[in-house]
């Protein structure tokens, strides 16, 4: 009994340094660094449009339709 809550303890302290530490990162980011993350965006873009796209999603973008035939 003593393990399992020496286990759970440590496990609950990990995930609150964990939870701390993405806080903090979030909270001290500045705004080159923002705009360094998201200029990989572009290029992954590139390449979905390079994609064949075997269904495309209608303007409701609710469903596929599959052809049937």
């Amino acid at each position: 009994m003593k393990f399992e809550t020496f286990l759970l303890h440590g496990l609950f302290v990990a995930c609150l340094l964990v939870s701390g530490l993405i806080l903090g990162s979030m909270l001290t980011a500045t705004p080159q660094a923002v705009q360094l993350a998201g200029a990989t965006k572009g290029a992954n873009l590139g390449l979905l449009l390079a994609a064949p796209g075997g269904c495309m999603l209608p303007p409701d973008g609710v469903v596929c339709p599959r052809h049937v035939g």
